[in-house]
């Protein structure tokens, strides 16, 4: 079984999940917008036409790739259930509690014949961070002279962890720019954006690799 598990992990392409930040094994980001919708059908010709130029204009405005993402999922109704149970349960006249019963038979048995279906719309943003290591950082390694003293394992780790943190600072810095840049041109269309957050990111991926079971309301785990 352990076995099994580690290949299962080696097919997920995601090495850690922080800041509202999907840090791919590759090094490279990914931020994810979730958009709100907007019924195109029910607007008038001339409303359509703006928003058809609103996007390209905003497709236009765009000097990175991105990925747009319709992901489709089984809508978890315990809760629904649930309050729908406390009410019955609150209910003192026989009939009205009779009538809740039957409701509740009635909807738990057209979801088990029918799938009720909730359509999420994705933008995915990536950023690729230039270069490796740095030449003074790689040469301060291999010539013993450079750094002056020799330090303690603690401290090179401590260091290490300052340096790391402040590339991720500005690595993360232009991922944010890059969101924002596309959270006003969605704007512009007339659409909500909502940046997941770590929590929102662990529960959409579970999701993802999870397809058979039915949607959670809270992550099955929390991110790094």
């Amino acid at each position: 079984m352990k076995q099994d598990a580690g290949n299962s992990l080696d097919l997920v392409d995601i090495k850690e999940i922080k800041e509202s930040i999907v840090i791919v094994k590759d090094g490279s980001f990914r931020q994810i917008i979730m958009v709100g919708g907007l019924n195109f059908s029910l607007k008038s010709d001339e409303e359509q036409a703006i928003i058809t130029g609103g996007y390209q204009t905003f497709l236009n405005s765009i000097d990175f790739p991105l990925q747009i993402l319709v992901h489709s999922r089984k809508v978890n109704i315990d809760g629904y259930i649930s309050t729908l149970t406390l009410r019955r349960d609150e209910e003192k006249a026989a009939i009205l509690q009779n009538q809740i019963d039957e409701y509740i038979k009635f909807i738990k048995g057209f979801v088990e014949k029918n799938a009720i279906m909730e359509k999420v719309f994705l933008v995915v943003i990536p950023y690729h961070p230039s270069g490796g290591g740095g030449g003074i950082k790689n040469m301060s390694g291999s010539l013993p002279f450079f750094g002056g003293a020799k330090k303690s394992e603690a401290e090179v780790k401590a260091k290490s962890k300052e340096d790391a943190d402040k590339v991720f600072g500005e690595q993360l810095a232009q991922m944010n720019q890059r969101t924002t840049q596309a959270i006003n041109g969605l704007a512009g269309i007339g659409l909500e954006t909502t940046i997941l957050n770590n929590e929102q990111l662990v529960e959409l991926f579970y999701n993802f690799y999870n397809p058979q079971t039915i949607e959670k309301k809270t992550a099955p785990a929390t991110a790094g």
